[in-house]
């Protein structure tokens, strides 16, 4: 969470998946895996790759892998604004999953024009929904 002035919190979601960290590793670092519980993307795990987000009706985002640390942190730029985290923790049979998606300020508004006020809450309550989702998904 920031504390600036002028910044929101971070939205942090956090899931404990009953699979090995190599398991989750490979959903949320890849293309393929990204896709079965997010959205349709061209992912590489490389820093500086620079790939799309498709997001449907709202069309698609520029993103850029920043940081790669295999098999514990993922995390890309999206849009103008915003970075998405992936941190995963190593619990044996199990790993510890945590979304962060930091990047907003009182002031900020998206590429589409809305307040990032407003769209953090209703993305706070998205996230909730994916990151089970991508639970559910790996422990089919």
């Amino acid at each position: 969470m920031s504390n600036a002035a002028g910044t929101l919190p971070d939205i942090r979601q956090t899931v404990t998946i009953r699979k090995p960290i190599r398991k989750v590793w490979d959903a949320v670092s890849t293309a393929e895996g990204v896709s079965a519980w997010f959205m349709p993307n061209n992912l590489e795990p490389k820093v500086g790759f620079e790939f799309q987000i498709d997001g449907g009706p709202w069309g698609k985002s520029n993103c850029k892998v920043t940081v790669v640390e295999p098999p514990y942190k993922l995390s890309f730029r999206w849009g103008k604004d915003w970075t998405l985290t992936f941190e995963l923790v190593d619990k044996g049979d199990e790993t510890e999953f945590t979304l962060v998606h930091s990047g907003w300020t009182a002031d900020g508004a998206t590429e589409f024009g809305q307040p990032h006020e407003v769209v953090r809450e209703t993305m706070n309550g998205g996230w909730v929904g994916i990151v089970k989702k991508l639970a559910a998904t790996l422990e089919a």
